[in-house]
Parts: C-alpha cells; structure tokens; sequence
C-alpha cells in the first residue's frame, strides 16, 4: 500500500524563489503546483485541496495575508496548513500572520535546510 503524496501549492510571484521552492518539494518526493496571482490563489486552494500552502505575503491581486484569512473563513479547508513566507521577517509581521492563522512563518531568504524542516513539521513527518 502507497501513501499518496502530500500536496504542496506555492504561492510565490517571483520565479526564482519558486523554481527553488518547486525543485525542493520535487526532491522531498512532493506533489506540488504554483500560481503566482494573489487573486487567483483562494480558488486555486479550493480547487486543489493541498494539504500545505506555501504563502507568499506580497503578491499582485491579494495579500497573502487575505489570502490566509480567506482559506482560514472556509470551514471546508479547516485542515490546509499554511507556511506564511516574507522578505520582511518582523516581529509584527510574523504575529500578524500567526494572528490570522498561519501555521508557520519563514524569513525570505531561508535556508533551504529550515524550509525542509518547517514543511515536514507542518505535514506532521518526522524531520
């Protein structure tokens, strides 16, 4: 018997970052997709039911803020994990997104290693 993957979406705008982001999860043996628009994310989530979200904050179309609280206001993706990323690592920045129910924060840019072990806490494997 299979365990299916877990399903990782990155919402990230800036291509380096994602190609980086998409090349980790493919190497830690990750189902994942991309979108790159604030405002197309929330039905993307939707639509793909992920069981991780790796959210950008400053996106074109929506905050990733919005974004976190859109998915935290549906009942029916209570279980999505979501891993708040910025390149404005303040405390504030960090509660505020802890505050409207992110499951994690991440510093831009992190190491790859920290990534690693923030994604496997989150999706509850051993790290």
């Amino acid at each position: 018997m299979t365990l299916a993957k877990p399903r990782i979406l990155v919402v990230e705008d800036e291509d380096n970052i994602a190609l980086a982001l998409e090349f980790l999860m493919m190497r830690e043996g990750y189902d994942h997709a991309r979108v790159s628009d604030g405002a197309l994310a929330l039905s993307r989530i939707r639509e793909l039911h992920p069981d991780l979200v790796l959210l950008d904050i400053m996106l074109p179309g929506a905050s990733g803020y919005e974004i976190c609280q859109g998915v935290r206001l549906d009942p029916s993706l209570a279980d999505v994990k979501i891993l708040m990323m910025t390149a404005r690592g303040s405390a504030i920045e960090k509660r505020k997104g802890l505050e409207i129910g992110a499951d994690g924060f991440i510093t831009k840019p992190f190491e790859l290693k920290e990534l690693r072990q923030e994604v496997r806490r989150l999706l509850g494997a051993a790290a």
